[in-house]
C-alpha cells in the first residue's frame, strides 16, 4: 500500500522515532500501524506506544458522588475557551446528576431519556449549543457502586482535564483511596494487577522484547532470562499496584493500599479527548481564504 505523509506522521506521534525511520517501518510492514510501531521498538529506535497519549478534543470531565453511588463522566466542546464558560460547566453538572439518578445503559439510551425540565437530554445539549455556539457532545460516562464497607477516591486534575475515580476495597480512608487515584492520574495505568493482563498481550510483549535483545547481540541462552526480567518491568508500567507510588516512591501501590487494610477494587480513568483527532487550525490558510472571498 502507499506509505502517506498522515501514515509517517502519525506512527511519529506514536512512537518519538526519526521520520526515515517511521517511513522505513511502515514499508518493511506494509503500513500495518501495529507491526511498524513493533518493527521500531524491535530495533531499539521507540518506547511502547501509548495509544492513548494523543489528546485531541476539548471539554472537561467530572466525578459526582451520592453515597453508595458516583458517576465519571466527560463532555466534549471544540475549544478549550468554551469549556471554561460557565453555561458549558453548568450543562456538565446538570448531566452527571441525571446521569446518577437514572443511570442509562449506555449515551445511546441517555440522550433519548427525558431530564426534569421535560426535555429530552440530546435537546437539552443542542439548547446549550444555541446558546455557547460551539459542538457539544457527551462522550462516555460510567455509573460506579460501593458497600459502606468500601471508599471512593474521587480525584480531579487541572480542573476536569482528568478525572479517576476509585473503588477503595475493606477500607472506608477516603484519602487513601484519593490518593490512589492521584497516582492513577499521574501514571496512566491500564490494569488493577498482573493476573488482568491478557495472555495475549503478553506473548507479543515477549515477542518484542526477545526480538530486541537479539537484535542488541545478546546470546540467546540468556536472552529468556532477560526477557523476564523486563516482562516485570513492564508489569510495573502497566499494573497500579506494581507501581511505586507517587506519593512514597519507596512502597509500591499495592503494598499502601494493604496497609490502609483494604484493595483496590476497580479505577475509571478519563483524560479530555484522548483518542480523538484534534481539530487542525491552519491560520495562514483561513487568512487567505477570507481574503480570497473579500
Amino acid at each position: 500500500m502507499a506509505i502517506t505523509a498522515q501514515l509517517v506522521k502519525e506512527l511519529r506521534e506514536k512512537t518519538g522515532a526519526g521520520m526515515m525511520d517511521c517511513k522505513k517501518a511502515l514499508v518493511q510492514t506494509e503500513g500495518d500501524m501495529e507491526k511498524a510501531i513493533d518493527f521500531l521498538r524491535e530495533k531499539g529506535i521507540a518506547k511502547a506506544a501509548n495509544k492513548g497519549d494523543r489528546i485531541a478534543a476539548e471539554g472537561l470531565t467530572s466525578i459526582v458522588v451520592d453515597g453508595n453511588e458516583a458517576v465519571i463522566l466527560e463532555v466534549n466542546s471544540e475549544t478549550d475557551f468554551v469549556a471554561k464558560n460557565e453555561g458549558f460547566q453548568t450543562l456538565v453538572k446538570e448531566l452527571a446528576a441525571f446521569l446518577l439518578a437514572n443511570k442509562p445503559e449506555s449515551v445511546e439510551v441517555a440522550l433519548e431519556q427525558t431530564m426534569e425540565n421535560g426535555a429530552k437530554v440530546a435537546d437539552h445539549i443542542n439548547a446549550a449549543v444555541a446558546k455557547i455556539g460551539e459542538k457539544l457532545t457527551l462522550r462516555r460516562f460510567q455509573v460506579v457502586t460501593k458497600t459502606d464497607s468500601d471508599a471512593f477516591g474521587a480525584y480531579l486534575h487541572m480542573g476536569g482535564r482528568i478525572s479517576v475515580l476509585t473503588v477503595v476495597e475493606g477500607t472506608t480512608d477516603e484519602d487513601a483511596a484519593k490518593g490512589v487515584s492521584m497516582h492513577i492520574a499521574a501514571l496512566n495505568p491500564k490494569y488493577i494487577s498482573r493476573d488482568q493482563v491478557d495472555a495475549s498481550e503478553l506473548d507479543r510483549e515477549r515477542e518484542v522484547l526477545t526480538q530486541q535483545a537479539l537484535n542488541e547481540g545478546k546470546p540467546e541462552k540468556i536472552v529468556a532470562k532477560m526477557v523476564e526480567g523486563r516482562i516485570n518491568k513492564y508489569y510495573e508500567e502497566i499494573c497500579v499496584n506494581e507501581q511505586a507510588f507517587v506519593k512514597n516512591p519507596d512502597q509500591k501501590v499495592g503494598q499502601f493500599v494493604e496497609s490502609k487494610g483494604g484493595k483496590i477494587l476497580s479505577f475509571v480513568r478519563y483524560e479530555v479527548g484522548e483518542g480523538l483527532e484534534k481539530r487542525q487550525e491552519n491560520f495562514a490558510e483561513e487568512v487567505m481564504n477570507q481574503v480570497k472571498k473579500d
